[in-house]
């Protein structure tokens, strides 16, 4: 299994805020209804931490109408090997 990072923004104004609050609550899912909320410090998104096979079963955790614009980032911990064996590898620059 992979880690993964899901960020779901939504609109700013109280009815969506509202509307992404109640759709993540009554979703079912364990991962959504345990999602981590911005709205009450501006920054209208939710971000849910999960362990799936993929970046496409991460994003099949979500609502249908947040699947979309959602951001779904494999997350990865380095170690001392990692960095011996130049992390900078990862990198495309």
């Amino acid at each position: 299994m992979e880690r993964f990072l899901i960020e779901v923004p939504h609109g700013e104004d109280k009815s969506s805020c509202a509307r992404a609050i109640q759709v993540f609550l009554s979703s079912g899912s364990h991962f959504v209804t345990n999602a981590d909320w911005g709205c009450m410090d501006g920054d209208h998104k939710a971000w849910l931490l999960v362990e799936t096979e993929n970046k496409q079963a991460a994003r099949r955790i979500l609502p249908a109408a947040y699947q979309q614009n959602a951001k779904i980032i494999k997350l990865h911990k380095f170690t001392r090997k990692d960095i011996e064996q130049s992390v900078m590898d990862y990198h495309s620059d």
